[in-house]
């Protein structure tokens, strides 16, 4: 560390690039935080976890116990072990003495994206629930037509405040907050929606993976999902670099030119040397335009491409990267992909063999760089290199299965929580004998 702090003050490496290292760094050194403790009150599992877009301070958390609960990861409210363990009470919890509690297991707790003043839950007991947080008061009810599986809200959107909402219904539907009433209802699955997702560069576009093994993209200005993932369409690891691409395009488009002047004079002698050719051109003009008007179809018309399945079991989790190029799914059928979101293309990266719960939906997490995606396997998480597929770390504390991660950017922390009712903290190692070590040396050069 002291080596790239010279570095930087010595001008041999940029600020962007010291702080990426210095994150990367801290990122590979998680293990099971030995001075942060969070208190959990919860009596049933922990479903869901989420610290805010806004400050990156309050964890929220829900669990199957119908409680939710809000914690400040930045400031403890007591100390023990001579000050070195940090414990982290609940600001306030929502559990069944509140008068408008859900009745069933809570299975998705979410932040408004804005700020921390409004956050949303939803409930096996087909209700969701917007809460204030400042009096601990429901403002909004939906009700749903089943068990509510997961909720999501855009951190991009300024033009809408929808909450997408997957349940066992095999319908995706819009709640406004606005006008506290359905915007849309999406439809295309044929079973259950086990998870919604917004995307990270479009503010319209949102992508549900479905118990029929499904993941549909939709755009929510316009009817019916306009892409359906298919495993069998592949391509091999990554989109080549943007420079690299427009000058591929460049190319290709002049060589396109070139062969479109060569066309014109084609057609010309054909149009001068006979009627009966010209006819044919004519024809073939015709069937062209046909072709053109079967391609702009969208893909969700079509039932060859509708019936297309991403995973041979339900879809269980999905997680779009920071850059919003690239979806990460899990299924029932054990299974990890990594999709390239533009051409819609399964990359093929071979992902270690996992096992994974297959009645619940999971809560998957990427790391900041999107260089490493986080994933509840059965009593452990796992940390898999994005590109590679191979397992960088395993995070084993837990004793019972793992339903939750949620990455911290702020602190480069990660929070996990399972079926024994804990919320675990992985924080990056702190060498407590480096410290005394400088202090003890600040003191013997100190006057």
């Amino acid at each position: 560390m002291w080596k790239e702090i010279e570095k930087r003050e010595s001008g041999r490496v940029g600020t962007r690039s010291f702080a990426n290292r210095v994150k990367s760094s801290r990122v590979a050194s998680l293990q099971l935080s030995n001075h942060k403790d969070i208190v959990s009150p919860h009596k049933g599992s922990v479903n869901s976890l989420q610290v805010d877009l806004t400050e990156g301070r309050y964890l929220l958390s829900g669990a199957s116990d119908a409680s939710a609960a809000v914690y400040d990861v930045q400031q403890p409210q007591k100390l023990e072990g001579g000050g070195l363990i940090a414990k982290h009470k609940p600001i306030f919890v929502i559990d069944k003495q509140h008068e408008h509690r859900h009745k069933y297991a809570i299975s998705s707790a979410i932040w408004y994206p804005i700020d921390t003043g409004l956050f949303v839950t939803g409930s096996y007991d087909h209700y969701i629930k917007v809460w204030d947080t400042n009096s601990t008061q429901v403002v909004m009810n939906f009700k749903m037509p089943g068990k509510v599986y997961s909720t999501a809200m855009s951190s991009l959107a300024t033009s809408h405040m929808l909450i997408a909402a997957g349940t066992e219904d095999v319908q995706v539907r819009l709640c406004d907050i606005a006008s506290g009433a359905f915007a849309h209802t999406l439809s295309g699955h044929r079973d259950g929606v086990m998870t919604v997702q917004w995307s990270n560069s479009s503010e319209y576009v949102l992508v549900t993976g479905g118990c029929d093994g499904a993941i549909r993209f939709w755009d929510i200005r316009r009817a019916g999902c306009f892409r359906v993932l298919d495993q069998s369409h592949s391509q091999l690891g990554r989109r080549p670099p943007l420079l690299e691409r427009s000058t591929m395009t460049k190319g290709s488009t002049s060589r396109s030119l070139s062969g479109g002047q060569n066309m014109s004079k084609g057609t010309a002698v054909l149009r001068k040397s006979s009627h009966g050719n010209g006819a044919k051109h004519s024809g073939s003009n015709r069937t062209s335009a046909k072709g053109s008007i079967k391609h702009r179809l969208h893909p969700g018309m079509l039932t060859s491409q509708d019936r297309a399945t991403a995973h041979y079991g339900a879809v269980t989790g999905l997680k779009i990267s920071e850059d919003g190029m690239y979806l990460f799914s899990a299924g029932s059928d054990s299974r990890l992909r990594l999709w390239d979101i533009e051409s819609g293309c399964n990359t093929l990266v071979n992902f270690e063999t996992v096992r994974l719960q297959t009645n619940k939906p999971l809560q998957l997490s990427v790391s900041e760089d999107s260089a490493l995606v986080f994933v509840p396997c059965m009593t452990v998480v796992k940390a898999f290199d994005f590109w590679s597929g191979k397992t960088h770390f395993t995070f084993r504390g837990h004793y019972e299965y793992v339903n939750c991660c949620c990455y911290s950017a702020l602190d480069q922390e990660l929070y996990t929580g399972g079926n024994d009712r804990q919320i675990l903290v992985w924080s990056p190692f702190i060498s407590y004998e480096a410290d005394e070590e400088t202090t003890r040396n600040e003191d013997s050069w100190s006057d």
